[in-house]
């Protein structure tokens, strides 16, 4: 069966919580476990059989960094990958309404639509087996997963049947009680019959406009959400199925989540990719749990890293240096007897000697097996939140300093140590 796969990857206005390092790269291309976030996507894609091409969509200029990117992962993984720029943010079903017509070219009978800040294990051929089980041939798929009672409120939550897991009520607006456990993971499988259905919304946005002559022209009838406009229609309509997944997914909304991603993947490479793993070795530094090291990185062996560590390329790491929990992003050099816990070190950024960079993780209870990454906002109660400390590109922390809880914005050469502070 010929098939596509859409990955939405956002703009530039999006992202915010995951400054300062998107200043400096698409968030899609941020390494998570040593890869760029949408390569995880695109490496899924391209596994399942009868994938005829990868679209990425989004709102992003041409960029050279994302040009780089697409050569080499069509070169990587033999398929052709492109990228659509819609001219303006036009919402999760909006976008692919707009590029029906490329979307059908090549006469795709089915296609997947994966947002871009989302990791999992991506089930998609067991996604397609499900549908081929479930509906007729015209039936969508949502793949869904459970979360605890608490946290479920905070995301999509959908109401199925238990025998036919048809989808009976899709909420988007966080329900203000307890509507049910499974939760939606952002990623779709449809055939061309949706863009019939994201059409009727297209064409009642359209009315609505006329008659409400005070829009101010500034609301589109393309910006249309899949979630809100047409998975909301679809429910009880014998249309709409989810798919439950038991397999890992977070949602990649903040830098914090960002280095909990990482240990996601990493854990998974161990199946997937055992040859990203770091392994000890005589004369080689100290491996604890799950590391990526990039082959051009430099390594002292005195050195201790992991569990869930990620250093980027060309990365300098001194004697008796201790990384867990982090991100050293290319270029960056840690100096002897650095320590760096729970933090996003940004490229090109210099960590003195015995200086000690920490933050808090927002790791989900473990105790709990249904826990999810709480959304954590910046601000509570006046305060910056306890989160891990993000340095932006080409940081200098001096020897023998403490920064705990912060974010360090670019070029900023600091002088002291700093706790749960923004420097600007």
């Amino acid at each position: 069966m010929p098939l596509k796969a859409v990955i939405l990857i956002g703009g530039p206005q999006k992202g915010t919580r995951f400054r300062p390092l998107s200043f400096e790269v698409p968030k899609p291309l941020f390494p998570v476990a040593g890869v760029p976030m949408v390569q995880h996507h695109i490496e899924a894609c391209a596994k399942v059989p009868g994938m005829k091409e990868i679209l990425l969509m989004g709102f992003y200029q041409p960029h050279e960094a994302l040009s780089r990117f697409l050569v080499s992962a069509q070169q990587e993984f033999k398929i052709p990958i492109r990228y659509l720029q819609e001219y303006a943010a036009l919402g999760t079903g909006g976008g692919i309404y707009h590029f029906r017509d490329q979307i059908l070219s090549g006469g795709a009978e089915a296609f997947f639509v994966l947002n871009a800040d989302v990791c999992s294990e991506f089930p998609l051929q067991e996604m397609l087996e499900f549908r081929q089980q479930h509906g007729d041939a015209h039936s969508f798929v949502i793949l869904g997963t459970t979360a605890n009672r608490t946290q479920a409120l905070n995301y999509g939550c959908i109401v199925a049947n238990a025998d036919t897991q048809e989808v009976l009520r899709h909420y988007v607006e966080k329900p203000s009680t307890f509507v049910s456990e499974i939760i939606n993971c952002g990623i779709y499988l449809f055939t061309p019959a949706i863009f019939q259905h994201i059409g009727e919304v297209f064409q009642r946005n359209q009315q609505e406009l006329v008659l409400e002559e005070s829009s101010n022209g500034w609301q589109r009838a393309e910006v249309i959400r899949l979630e809100q406009d047409v998975f909301t229609a679809l429910a009880g309509s014998g249309k709409l199925y989810v798919y439950k997944t038991d397999g890992f997914w977070s949602q990649i909304k903040s830098a914090g989540s960002a280095i909990y991603a990482s240990r996601l993947y990493l854990n998974q490479y161990s199946k997937s990719h055992p040859e990203r793993l770091a392994q000890n070795k005589p004369g080689g530094p100290i491996i604890r749990g799950n590391v990526y090291i990039h082959p051009t990185a430099s390594i002292d062996s005195t050195a201790v890293l992991g569990p869930n560590v990620s250093i980027g390329e060309g990365v300098t790491v001194g004697a008796g240096v201790r990384v867990r929990e982090s991100i050293v992003l290319h270029g960056a050099s840690l100096h002897d007897h650095t320590c760096v816990l729970n933090t996003i070190v940004g490229w090109d950024s210099t960590i003195g000697r015995w200086a000690r960079v920490e933050g808090t993780p927002s790791d989900p209870n473990p105790n709990d097996p249904y826990a999810k990454i709480d959304s954590e906002t910046l601000f509570r109660d006046g305060r910056l939140t306890p989160s891990i400390t993000i340095l932006g590109c080409s940081v200098t922390i001096p020897a023998e300093v403490v920064i705990l809880n912060s974010i360090v914005l670019p070029h900023k050469e600091l002088s002291r140590s700093y706790k749960n502070q923004i420097i600007l």
